[in-house]
């Protein structure tokens, strides 16, 4: 095995998820924990002139306190730049979590989930960094990135400038559980959305003068269903996913204002996921079919139709490394030295790895720890957190 790999402080990285861990920032809120981590990497004898901060929260269509952390670890031996990643923010589910341990495990107090995804990748980061200073460890460049709202559209990754990145020619992503599964490849997501107008008349008294916008809704998604295209999708030409996530009213409120009111508005969104761009294309234009159907089969008393517009975008690509990439292979090399068996996954979930191969940085994504993620039963599996912590610094330091 690496030396390196013995020269973990664990006590000293359990340290350092206890404090992330206990600093509040969901998606869109990150100040405070990029605050944490930019002290802690500093104490670590990171010079501040190598943290940095970019301006991809102005890009950012949606609020967001702060820009990705970026990091610049100068090598201590010639080889091509490595990129670290993992992100910043955590689920709402998280505000308020109280780590405490366990046995072998970090858990919350049970109100909330805990925030293991991803403070377990933010500790792992910094126990990296501090872990090659402090022992003058042999290295190639090494840039560290910490993404901002990965948990609400991957929009860090998404959005920041590839420039930044240094010329990575690959990426270790952590952002898993199990340290013996690599993820190599994830599936592609589109989104879909449709507004369905009506027309109001009394339930009551005039029915057939109204349009239900929201029985336009229902018989479209039952179609949609008939036709194969609803949850599970396998079809001649590729497989996915898809699901209808809101079905409800203007500003978010629900659909219709009363019972005895025709429903005149219905607002409706879903997603398509897909290993390929085309296939999820194609799940989104079966919904978007069926809901054609729907319009024309709901009329008024002289024929009139609901008027409705249905778009449909890309949310993240999909993307699918061969075991014999130069990325796949350092990790499957550093994993087999710690004594691991690479399980080499797909993963149905997007990733920041989605978008940083996209921007031309190969990506693989390793496991930490994290469990039950998303969820009040959230822990933290602190030998697999250590784990991590040595297979994150056998990939910066085994030679090429």
């Amino acid at each position: 095995m690496n030396s390196s790999a013995t020269s973990i402080d664990v006590a000293a990285a359990e340290d350092h998820l206890m404090r992330f861990l206990s600093v509040e920032g969901v998606t869109g809120q990150e100040a405070a924990i990029a605050a944490a981590v930019s002290d802690a990497l500093q104490k670590a004898g990171v010079p501040a002139s190598a943290i940095r901060f970019d301006e991809v929260n102005k890009r950012i269509p949606v609020p967001t306190e702060t820009g990705n952390l970026i990091v610049d670890l100068p090598g201590t031996r010639p080889g091509p730049r490595l990129l670290f990643s993992t992100h910043l923010d955590t689920v709402p589910l998280c505000a308020g979590a109280k780590p405490r341990r366990e046995g072998d495990r970090i858990v919350s107090d049970g109100t909330t989930a805990l925030g293991g995804d991803n403070r377990t990748g933010c500790a792992i980061l910094v126990v990296l960094a501090e872990t090659l200073l402090k022992h003058n460890l042999p290295h190639p460049p090494i840039t560290l990135l910490f993404t901002v709202r990965e948990e609400s559209g991957l929009h860090g990754a998404r959005e920041l400038d590839p420039a930044d990145l240094g010329g990575a020619v690959m990426c270790i992503n952590v952002d898993g559980q199990d340290p013996n599964d690599l993820i190599v490849g994830a599936v592609g997501q589109e989104n879909w959305d449709v507004e369905i107008r009506g027309k109001a008349s009394h339930a009551g008294v005039a029915p057939e003068r109204g349009i239900s916008a929201t029985l336009v809704g229902a018989v479209a998604l039952a179609e949609a269903k008939r036709e194969g295209w609803f949850g599970k999708v396998v079809k001649p030409d590729g497989r996915g996913t898809s699901n209808v996530g809101i079905f409800g009213g203007k500003d978010g409120k629900a659909a219709g204002d009363a019972t005895n009111v025709v429903t005149d508005y219905v607002s409706i969104k879903g997603e398509a996921r897909s290993p390929t761009s085309a296939f999820a294309t194609a799940i989104a234009k079966g919904f978007e079919n069926a809901f054609q159907k729907a319009r024309n089969e709901v009329k008024d008393h002289e024929g009139e139709m609901a008027v409705m517009s249905f778009t449909h975008t890309p949310s993240y690509p999909p993307f699918n490394l061969d075991e014999g990439s130069p990325v796949v292979q350092r990790a499957t090399r550093a994993m087999t030295m710690l004594g691991l068996k690479p399980n080499y996954l797909f993963s149905n979930g997007g990733l920041d790895a989605n978008w940083l191969d996209k921007h031309g940085v190969p990506t693989v994504t390793i496991g930490a720890g994290q469990a039950e993620i998303h969820t009040i039963k959230e822990y933290v599996n602190l030998p697999e957190f250590a784990t991590g912590c040595r297979l994150a610094l056998l990939l910066a330091t085994i030679e090429d």
